[in-house]
Formats: structure tokens, C-alpha cells, sequence
């Protein structure tokens, strides 16, 4: 895997090779070398093999990837995304492409088989020329662990407000300047956004000019999640782009009610009031009402977190997607 520093993509590959682990497959991991991700599979006795993963010019990668896979003789190799499907060289196993997106289904041609995490990036993936055998789909699922809930003093949140909680890196797609618009139409009600990215100070700067600076906590990168998630009153998505959405399931795994917006990935799995609230993509004033009913209506929001973890259970828990990849790997094999 041959992600960048942060990511939920990168999150989410850190969670799948610490499942299988757990489930006794034998496994060697490699990566673009990455301190903190490098420590989280080492404690998990994971001892990642870490390579630059750099630009055209970086020849060296490849080479000990090769030298790499042909000590060890494995029968899959598993590439998570592009660059690191795009490192691989062919041969002697059979290769499984990840895809957490709509990449360019070109890419993975040379893979025996592809794996989406959503139906819809599936098709991409046929309609994009690779045969209907060699696409699969695989969800993702969430990790949850109870967990202490944040002091809302410490981030200097008052105790009995209305609090929202938003996951994701700062940018553009995650549709975060629109859920500040939206804030400022609904009184009362906080904010703590978890993240960190290029816009954080547009973003500073927007929730001053909407006037919500006050009742906004930008809280950085972290990796509390179950706390955050723990200490919140209802969890809110507002991409404008979402192949999946994996804070929707952690959302869900913890019992909170629910709001996201229409992008491909939510679109396909949820069911507008039933188990989250659905509303359009870039739309300020439908954003800002869903927000209104989530927080005001407790009957409402209690009838969504429990509709939302139910679809959890029985569909986005580690042992449910752990056995999906085991006999998926089982038949690729045979």
C-alpha cells in the first residue's frame, strides 16, 4: 500500500491486514514508508517491509518489490489502490487490485482480479473493460470499541448543546464549507471536525465569516474516533464526492444517528429515514434542516442510530467482511 500519510483508505488497509492477521492468514505487508503507520502494524506483529513508493524516476522500488515477492513466493499479492498496483510487477502469484475509488480501471488490467468496496465502482470497473469474473465486491467494515467519551470541557464545548460530529480530510470533496453554511443557519448546535488538509485555514476562515467560529472545534488528525463518536449527538458527511464512506458505517457501528449527503457511496446504502438522513450534494439550506430534525427530534434520531446499527451488524462488522475475503481468496485460488 502506497498511500499518503492520512487517509481513510489508508485507515481502512491498516484495520483489513490487522483482521486477517487476527483470523490466522499468513501475510507480509509493504508499504510507502510512513513512521506512524509502520508502529500500528507492528504492534498489531505485522513488520511492514517499507519502500519510497516515489515519482517516474524512482527505479529502486520496483526492483526490491520484485526481489521482494519472488523470496517469499506468496500465492496472492493484494495491491491497495493505484500507485502501488502500478509498482507490481507480474508473475508467479495471482494478483488482487483494491479499489476504495473510481480509479482508472486501466490500471488494473493487469490484475487477475479486482476487488471494489462499493457495487457501483464494480461497474466502473466493467464498464471500463475488465471482465465481469475478475470484479468483485467487497465491503468495507468499521472497527468499534466502546470507549470513554471526550470531555467536552477540554475542548472548551459546553455540556447539554447539540453536538455534531464530522470525520475526513480537509478537502474540497469532503463538502465541509457547506456544512459550516449550514451551521450558521441552525442555532444552538456545536461542531467539532476531525481532520486535517490543505483547507483548514479557508475553512477557520469561513466559520468566522458565517459567525460560528464560537460553536466550531477544529480538532486536527486524530485517532480517538470511538470517543469522538462516543462523546457526539449525531454524525454528519457532507461530501460532494463519497465512493463508500467508511465514517458512515463508524457512524452506524456506534449507534448515532445519522446525516449524509447523496454522493455514490451513502446513495447506495442508505435508506433516507430509515437509517440516516439523505439529503442533495451542495445544498446549504436541505443540510441545514436535516441538521434541525436530527438534533431536535429525539425520537427521530434514536429510530435512525438504531436502524443504522442494525444494517451494521449485519453487514459492515470485521467478521462479516473477514470471511467475505477468506472465501474470496479460497476460490481465486482453486
Amino acid at each position: 500500500m502506497a498511500g499518503a500519510a492520512v487517509g481513510g483508505a489508508e485507515t481502512y488497509f491498516v484495520d483489513m491486514v490487522t483482521a486477517l492477521a487476527r483470523a490466522g492468514l499468513d501475510q507480509r505487508v509493504v508499504i510507502r514508508a510512513e513512521p506512524r503507520r509502520a508502529a500500528q502494524l507492528r504492534q498489531a506483529g505485522l513488520d511492514p517491509l517499507e519502500l519510497p513508493f516515489g515519482g517516474l524516476l524512482d527505479f529502486s522500488t520496483k526492483r526490491a518489490l520484485r526481489r521482494h515477492i519472488t523470496s517469499l513466493r506468496p500465492a496472492i499479492v493484494q495491491t491497495w489502490m493505484s500507485r502501488a498496483t502500478e509498482f507490481c510487477s507480474r508473475g508467479g502469484f495471482v494478483h488482487v487490485g483494491w479499489l476504495g475509488g473510481y480509479y482508472k480501471p486501466a490500471t488494473f488490467r493487469g490484475c487477475d482480479h479486482s476487488v471494489g468496496v462499493t457495487t457501483d465502482i464494480v461497474r466502473h470497473l466493467r464498464e471500463g473493460g475488465l471482465p465481469q469474473e475478475r470484479t468483485h465486491y467487497i465491503p468495507t467494515f468499521a472497527v468499534h470499541r466502546d470507549a470513554v467519551p471526550v470531555s467536552r470541557a477540554s475542548l472548551q464545548t459546553p455540556d447539554g448543546v447539540p453536538l455534531l460530529l464530522a470525520l475526513g480530510r480537509l478537502h474540497p470533496k469532503k463538502g465541509f464549507d457547506v456544512l459550516l453554511k449550514a451551521l450558521a443557519q441552525v442555532e444552538g448546535v456545536w461542531l467539532w471536525l476531525a481532520g486535517e488538509g490543505e483547507l483548514r485555514g479557508q475553512l477557520e476562515a469561513l466559520a468566522a465569516s458565517a459567525g460560528v467560529a464560537d460553536r466550531v472545534r477544529f480538532l486536527g488528525w486524530r485517532t480517538d474516533r470511538e470517543a469522538l463518536l462516543a462523546t457526539c449527538d449525531a454524525c454528519v458527511m457532507p461530501s460532494r464526492y463519497e465512493p463508500f464512506g467508511t465514517v458512515m458505517i463508524e457512524a452506524w457501528a456506534a449507534t448515532k444517528p445519522l446525516v449524509v449527503t447523496a454522493a455514490a457511496g451513502p446513495r447506495g446504502l442508505v435508506r433516507d429515514g430509515v437509517d440516516a438522513l439523505l439529503v442533495p450534494i451542495d445544498d446549504v439550506d436541505a443540510l441545514a434542516g436535516a441538521i434541525r430534525r436530527v438534533t431536535a427530534d429525539r425520537g427521530l434520531a434514536g429510530t435512525l442510530a438504531q436502524n443504522g446499527h442494525g444494517a451494521y451488524v449485519e453487514r459492515f462488522t470485521e467478521q462479516a467482511v473477514v470471511r467475505q475475503y477468506l472465501r474470496f481468496y479460497e476460490g481465486i485460488l482453486q
